[in-house]
C-alpha cells in the first residue's frame, strides 16, 4: 500500500490535531468538518478500504470502534448520541485509502447523511 496522508499524521510529519493515541490507533480533527464534532479514528496499521480487512483484522477494527466509544464517554457527548461510519471505494465516499472511521456529534444527525447525493 503506498503512503498515504494518514501515514504522514502517524509519522508526525504533517501536523493534526490529535485528541486520542495509543499503540494501534490515532483519532485527530477533521480540517473539514461536518459537525461540531467530527474526528477520524485511524489504525496505525494502514489497510486500504474496508474490503481489504481480513479475519487477522478484527480485534483492530474492533479497537478503532471501543476508541470511538471512549472518546464519547470521556468528552462527554456519549449519552447525547453519536453516530461513526466507515467510507468504502469512490461511490462509498472514501478518499484517503488507509481505513478511517468517521465519529461525528455535537447536533442531531438526521438520515439519510448525505441527501444531496440521493439527488442525482
Amino acid at each position: 500500500m503506498s503512503e498515504t496522508i494518514f501515514t504522514k499524521i502517524i509519522n508526525r510529519e504533517i501536523p493534526a490535531d490529535i485528541v486520542y493515541e495509543d499503540d494501534q490507533a490515532l483519532a485527530f480533527k477533521d480540517i473539514n468538518p461536518q459537525a461540531p464534532i467530527h474526528l477520524l479514528i485511524i489504525p496505525k496499521r494502514p489497510i486500504a478500504t474496508v474490503n481489504a480487512i481480513e479475519k487477522s483484522d478484527r480485534e483492530l477494527v474492533g479497537h478503532l470502534y471501543w476508541v470511538a466509544g471512549e472518546i464519547a464517554r470521556r468528552d462527554g457527548f456519549a449519552e447525547d448520541g453519536y453516530r461513526v461510519v466507515m467510507n468504502c471505494n469512490d461511490d462509498g465516499g472514501q478518499t484517503v485509502y488507509h481505513i478511517h472511521a468517521h465519529l461525528l456529534a455535537g447536533k442531531p444527525l438526521g438520515w439519510p447523511p448525505y441527501q444531496e447525493r440521493l439527488k442525482k
